[in-house]
């Protein structure tokens, strides 16, 4: 990182993720004196899952207190994985996770834990979130997030650093949506990972009990990502549900223009997902989960209609709610419209850079802890 920053010479450096690059270069940023600064796009900094989601599949606000809840979530993955320690494997196979992470806390904090590969993960887990939060606040000269609910999530994790929400925008044809063809089945689609956390067997599920004949549903995601999950879905898949996988992305507007609906049923908090900005950019109603990252976009019964996270009859009644009236997905795609460019967001850019550049002196003295 030291060979790269020093031949680049960099006015500014904006980072978009460090998990591929680690808290050094935040370090490595301060020293050269190089005005840095972030987007939030998931929550890193103090998630190590980045979904601010439980070992039980519930949403979560981030690390308690002693991290146990971290430490349950770290078993949750690690207790099946084959490289796992067989005390580790042996312990997660007898006792509950939210036990289990407590006991392993209360171990590794009076050094009797009998393995130390298992007191290095806990101490490692307990010290991530403080270190980064330091990190943070002790080099980004500005942050950007791009939902209100993701900066109250940092800031409520300690984020000290002022917090600019800015939308993201997107580059795409925003024509009228096609008229659809009279007495056609309504299309429904989902489009982005087939992953458990996304909720698509939700979809499909709920699918289930609607009359094949009055709708169909379009699956775009990739089906070797987690092959044994894309197997359940095509299990689960009634008539009139095609799967579709993958699309160049040049292609997004004729996907949207195809589909009278897009639904994102996903369990997690999500955080702006471009699909949705497409979606109402392209003037196509959705149907969301109740989550924060999603109905921030959302103006319900203007440009679509929420369902309780993870109900499948609430998921049934808003699907139902477009089928009991054929023009309604015309009607709320007049009124769906998305009108951020990746120009505005550019414009907005550079004056945080220049923000950025202008705070650095102020910010040269402080030392972290």
């Amino acid at each position: 990182l030291r060979s790269v920053l020093t031949k680049l010479q960099p006015d500014v450096i904006h980072v978009t993720h460090l998990i591929n690059h680690t808290a050094v270069l935040l370090g490595l940023a301060h020293e050269m004196r190089i005005p840095t600064v972030a987007t939030l796009t998931d929550f890193f900094g103090f998630c190590f899952t980045n979904k601010l989601e439980d070992a039980r599949g519930l949403l979560c606000s981030g690390p308690s207190r002693d991290r146990s809840n971290c430490v349950a979530c770290y078993l949750k993955v690690a207790g099946t994985a084959k490289t796992t320690h067989p005390l580790l494997a042996w312990l997660r196979r007898r006792l509950p996770l939210s036990l289990l992470s407590r006991l392993l806390v209360l171990a590794a904090r009076f050094n009797i834990l009998p393995a130390k590969e298992l007191a290095h993960v806990v101490k490692d887990l307990q010290a991530r979130p403080d270190l980064l939060r330091e990190q943070y606040n002790f080099t980004y000269n500005a942050v950007i997030a791009p939902t209100t609910f993701l900066a109250k999530a940092y800031r409520a994790n300690g984020l000290q650093v002022p917090i600019r929400t800015h939308w993201f925008g997107v580059d795409i044809k925003r024509s009228t949506k096609p008229s659809r063809v009279s007495g056609a089945p309504l299309r429904f689609g989902y489009i982005g990972q087939l992953a458990e956390h996304k909720g698509v067997d939700l979809l499909l599920e709920a699918y289930q009990h609607l009359q094949p004949s009055t709708a169909e549903v379009m699956i775009y995601g990739p089906l070797d990502q987690d092959p044994a999950y894309a197997s359940r879905l095509q299990d689960m898949a009634g008539p009139h549900v095609q799967f579709c996988t993958t699309f160049p992305p040049e292609e997004m507007a004729a996907v949207m223009g195809a589909l009278d609906v897009l639904v994102i049923p996903s369990r997690w908090y999500e955080n702006s997902p471009l699909v949705l900005l497409y979606a109402l950019a392209t003037h196509t109603p959705v149907i969301v989960a109740r989550v924060e990252g999603l109905t921030e976009f959302l103006e319900e019964g203007v440009n679509g209609f929420s369902f309780e996270r993870g109900s499948c009859a609430d998921l049934v009644r808003v699907l139902q709610r477009f089928l009991s009236d054929p023009t309604l997905a015309a009607r709320l795609s007049g009124s769906t419209h998305y009108e951020r460019t990746t120009a505005v967001m550019a414009a907005e850019l550079e004056e945080v850079y220049q923000e950025a550049s202008d705070g650095l002196m102020s910010r040269s003295t402080r030392r972290p802890g």
